[in-house]
């Protein structure tokens, strides 16, 4: 094959974007050593990768899950370490932040009114329909 178009492909793979992609990743292995399935006759790697594809060389279920492996990110942690079960000192905030919640009861009287103004008085209501002011 001389030359290598996208027709040439498209039965292989239907999707021209998958078809890309899944040639670049061939094109990468290609690049860092992989053996050539078919030969080079001085094309590119990414010729190189579509004449592969192309001849059915290569799976492209392989390089599907190759694509996706790639791009994934795995976080390994060690199950090992201690669990922590609280933070030094939280005891100590958990203390305060109760003593501080009912402090914040404390200000209501026994006749269950605060000692703050209420909403309507802050907004200038009047009860007397002669303190309203022109």
């Amino acid at each position: 094959m001389a030359r290598v178009t996208v027709e040439d492909c498209i039965d292989k793979v239907t999707n021209r974007f998958e078809l890309v992609m899944l040639a670049s990743q061939r094109a990468r292995k290609i690049g860092s050593g992989a053996a050539l399935l078919v030969d080079r006759d001085n094309d590119k790697n990414p010729v190189v990768a579509l004449r592969e594809i192309a001849d059915e060389k290569v799976e492209t279920a392989d390089l599907k899950e190759e694509l996706v492996r790639t791009h994934q990110r795995i976080i390994e942690t060690d199950d090992s370490e201690d669990v922590i079960d609280s933070v030094e000192g939280e005891v100590q905030w958990s203390a305060i932040a109760a003593q501080s919640g009912s402090a914040a009861y404390d200000d209501i009287d026994d006749s269950g009114e605060d000692d703050e103004p209420s909403l309507a008085d802050l907004a200038g209501a009047y009860d007397d329909e002669e303190d309203v002011r022109d």
